[in-house]
């Protein structure tokens, strides 16, 4: 169950210094110059939640296995992309098999690197890929809306009710306004707009690359993006690449030390992962015993069934029900059989949404 973030943003921003710190690797080339990323490079990383360590201690588990995302590095974009400039279309269509868009935006100064428009203004630079990703969005769907009113003239409703939508869409993109500021009715609406697979509908979080100096509290041009975010319903969050790539380099010793003089209390990777995940609406269970404590993701309202199937497909097939213990239960009394004993060991059936933190056993027919 894979999920993949994107991150986009123009060239010279710091994305690929970013990734390499993220992955902790040097397969995506850091440059001073536009285009250095020319194929995307993907990254796997674990998701931080200290939780695991609490589970693991109690369980006695010998080894530990988080939960993870997938980073995408895609090439920077400039203006006139949707029309082929610079890497063009190719980069739109990497960007189109993302789950969610990171969207890093320079917000430092420094005269050493250039930057492709001139000028540092971040809020700017984010409406010049947005603006790009729109245009995309506005040809796809006018290429694809023309045949639906034709059939919905002729009385097909489902084709009548896809046109509908996709006006809509399509007045809300002429607004300059992005897919997924689009007001949806309910789940079954979401799920048509998500079947589009449109650009501007994927969820953003923007990373505000900032000095050193403003690693720990920002700086006027993030602050300017945070009110952008804000306004969108969109998170943000403010890092220094070029600390997080020093970070990258040391081991958890030094990074504690390194951190501690610098006057921050985690890396900031570790924050945006975090909000990366809950970008997705994606959520944690785990399962514990001697042999290993593992995480494992599933999205929220998932229900229990399904969270199984995570695992294998026979737990989902064969389920019969899910001994489910809250974290805070399990890590106040002290593991699985003073939970039982405390009546805090539920037996959870097909009907159960699983929440954050639960530790669960499954019961499932072979």
């Amino acid at each position: 169950m894979g999920f993949k973030c994107g991150i986009v943003g123009l060239p010279n921003v710091g994305k690929s210094t970013l990734f390499n710190a993220l992955t902790k690797t040097a397969a995506a080339q850091a440059a001073n110059y536009p285009f250095c990323t020319i194929e995307p490079n993907t990254g796997d990383v674990a998701v931080p939640d200290p939780r695991m360590d609490a589970i693991a201690k109690i369980a006695g588990s010998k080894e530990i296995i988080p939960t993870r995302l997938t980073f995408v590095d895609i090439a920077g974009l400039v203006r006139g992309a949707s029309k082929g400039e610079g890497l063009g279309n190719q980069f739109l269509a990497n960007i189109r098999e993302v789950d969610a868009i990171v969207h890093v935006l320079r917000c430092f100064e420094d005269e050493d690197i250039t930057h492709v428009e001139g000028k540092i203004d971040p809020v700017t630079d984010a409406e010049t890929v947005e603006t790009e990703l729109m245009i995309s969005d506005m040809e796809s769907l006018e290429r694809r809306v023309a045949n639906l009113r034709k059939r919905g003239q002729t009385g097909d409703k489902d084709a009548k009710a896809q046109a509908a939508l996709m006006d809509r869409l399509l007045e809300l993109l002429h607004d300059g306004k992005p897919g997924r500021m689009l007001d949806m009715a309910d789940d079954e609406e979401r799920k048509a707009v998500n079947d589009l697979n449109l650009l501007t509908t994927k969820p953003v979080l923007y990373i505000c690359n900032v000095d050193e100096e403003s690693a720990g509290t920002g700086n006027e041009f993030s602050k300017a993006v945070e009110a952008m975010a804000e306004k969108q319903g969109a998170g943000a969050v403010v890092i220094s690449a070029a600390i997080e790539a020093e970070i990258s380099q040391l081991d958890a010793e030094e990074q504690e030390e390194f951190l501690e003089t610098l006057d921050l209390e985690e890396p900031g990777l570790d924050r945006m992962i975090r909000a990366g995940y809950d970008l997705l609406h994606l959520i944690t269970y785990f399962t514990a015993g001697p042999k290993e404590t593992r995480a494992w993701t599933i999205t929220k309202g998932c229900k229990a069934p399904q969270a199984a199937g995570v695992i294998h497909t026979d737990f989902e097939r064969g389920f019969i029900r899910a001994q489910t213990i809250a974290f805070n239960d399990y890590v106040t009394l002290g593991g699985e059989t003073a939970a039982k004993e405390a009546g805090k060991a539920r037996d959870e059936g097909k009907e159960y949404i699983v929440q954050d933190g639960d530790v669960m056993l499954f019961k499932f027919n072979t």
